[in-house]
């Protein structure tokens, strides 16, 4: 219980009852980010330490746990980023007010599935370039049994030598520091694995990705294995520069501004069309409109409006019944909108604003012309409401085919996610290209697209069949050029399902029964897919069109 004796103030850390997911109290560990008083009361804005921002809300004093409270210390004047006042360390050096001996807190950890990857180094791949791998000598390893797994390798060499590199950019550590300890913890398909580390002193030979790989049977008709023979390609090179995110763009990952404003959720509701929404982080909506207890949107052209009359008297002129664009795809209920981020700037922004709500490591910017936004609908009598949506650029150098993706609350766990993920690849194909998504990504985007390649991947493994009796053959490459999926990409997801194994000199995938069994489960669940003959969609060379 609070104490009003001791004033709190921002900066403080104490625990904060709150509920989990089972509808237990515990009581995490928070910092006090403001203060405000209401009529008769104080309440507190807390953030919860080690836990996602989303999470972040306003708490009365009888929530508050005084027992063990930590002050920020006195002699730490609060700095300031970029002249911006009211910024300070994430983790400021505190004294600890110990206001009477309680146990210690113990909170219920979930437990994660854990990727480990053994870098040898955390350089990412450069752009642009490919070098020869030089060569080492293998060294033969001996199986037990025929019918035993191989022993397990933990990592390819050259472009798969920093694969975590390529979703955990050294940029992401501060999005990913807050990780919900309640949300999302797995892949759909249940079959995530930890790898085992490198053992010291073992020379490998370098897997290339033009290497065949040979599928084939053990003992167990369930289980099957790829060999990689040796060999040599050219693959991207490492030059040891992490790759620093875009500062350019509708959302971009710059975290300069990262103050004590941006760090508070600013609207409390949203209203848009049939659902109510609870944003999970700041977005920058007029300041005028952050008082309001309901911010009021037009489901259609994302026109934000003060109160229930102006909105309909707004829907009384508003015309569109879909999303301004060329609609490129239908099936069914579901359908896609193309959106030039220059010929339609108004609703481009108004949609950037909506996503800066659920999308906490973005930075808005207010540039959309280098952008085409693809919409996904639902229709129905009335028109067709917003699902989602993802944007790339018009232009990318580094080969992004997604800039900014995300399902709006009430259509997530129910497939969307996916749905635009498969969308962002089926153009990539068209195109004829390979694509991977700007880095970083969320924590819920990231298992998104974790649980797509996996299923995507290993769709195509276990359909290959053998010739004449012969091993069925597939390269890294080949697989990238069906799916459209980054090589970097592919075999970093290898590496995560723990697939990669090392045998008789040679790298193999291995198929164990229970990776058979959890992709056969989840590509059941899975109902929404994607229909390429329903894609009504002509590439443009954006390169030709000056400024777009």
């Amino acid at each position: 219980m609070a104490d009003t004796l001791v004033e709190l103030v921002e900066g403080c850390r104490l625990p904060v009852l709150r509920k989990n997911q089972e509808n237990e109290d515990e009581w995490p560990l928070a910092e006090i980010l403001s203060v405000k008083e209401v009529p008769g009361k104080k309440l507190y804005y807390v953030h919860y330490i080690d836990f996602n921002k989303r999470l972040d809300e306003w708490v009365t004093p009888d929530r508050l746990d005084m027992k063990k409270l930590q002050f920020p210390k006195k002699e730490a004047k609060t700095p300031t980023k970029n002249g911006l006042p009211g910024s300070r360390p994430s983790s400021p050096d505190r004294d600890v007010l110990l206001l009477k001996q309680v146990p210690t807190i113990v909170k219920k950890d979930i437990k994660r599935k854990s990727l480990d990857l053994n870098l040898q180094s955390a350089s990412a791949p450069s752009r642009g370039k490919t070098l020869p791998t030089p060569k080492r000598k293998a060294e033969s390893v001996s199986l037990t049994s025929q019918g035993s797994a191989a022993p397990s390798v933990p990592s390819l060499p050259s472009s798969a030598e920093a694969p975590q590199a390529s979703v955990f950019p050294a940029v992401v550590r501060e999005s990913f520091s807050n990780k919900s300890r309640e949300e999302h913890e797995q892949l759909t398909n249940g079959t995530t694995r930890r790898l085992v580390p490198s053992q010291p002193g073992r020379k490998r030979k370098n897997c290339g990705t033009d290497e065949m790989i040979k599928v084939f049977q053990y003992n167990s008709p369930r289980s099957a294995s790829a060999f990689l023979p040796p060999g040599e390609d050219s693959q991207d090179s490492l030059d040891g520069i992490p790759s620093a995110p875009r500062m350019t763009g509708s959302l971009v990952s710059d975290r300069s501004h990262d103050d004590i404003v941006t760090r508070m959720k600013n609207i409390d509701c949203i209203e848009l069309g049939r659902h109510r929404l609870k944003p999970w982080y700041f977005s920058p909506y007029p300041q005028e409109l952050t008082t309001l207890p309901i911010l009021y949107l037009c489901e259609f052209c994302l026109k934000y409006l003060k109160s229930l009359k102006c909105l309909q008297r707004h829907l009384t002129k508003c015309n569109l019944r879909h999303p301004p664009g060329n609609e490129i795809y239908r099936k069914g209920t579901i359908s896609f909108f193309e959106i030039d981020g220059r010929k339609n700037k108004t609703y481009s922004q108004n949609l950037c604003l909506l996503a800066k709500c659920f999308l906490d490591h973005k930075t808005l910017y207010y540039d959309t012309d280098p952008f085409l936004f693809y919409v996904m609908t639902e229709y129905d009598s009335k028109g067709f409401h917003i699902v989602g949506y993802f944007s790339k650029e018009k232009e990318s150098t580094e080969d992004y085919n997604v800039a900014c993706i995300l399902t709006l609350p009430p259509y997530q766990r129910r497939g969307y996610g996916k749905l635009l993920i498969e969308f962002s690849y089926e153009l990539s194909k068209v195109e004829g290209k390979t694509g991977t998504p700007e880095k970083p990504l969320s924590d819920l985007g990231l298992l998104s697209y974790r649980s797509y390649w996996s299923q995507t991947i290993l769709e195509i493994l276990m359909d290959l069949k053998s010739d004449n009796g012969e091993r069925p053959q597939i390269t890294i490459n080949e697989i990238s050029e069906i799916t459209s999926v980054k090589k970097e990409d592919v075999i970093s997801t290898l590496q995560y399902l723990n697939l990669i194994n090392y045998y008789k000199g040679q790298y193999i995938l291995t198929l164990s029964e229970d990776i058979v069994d959890g992709h056969e489960r989840a590509m059941q669940k899975r109902h929404l897919r994607i229909d390429p003959k329903c894609l009504h969609f002509t590439p443009k060379d954006w390169s030709k069109r000056g400024k777009w």
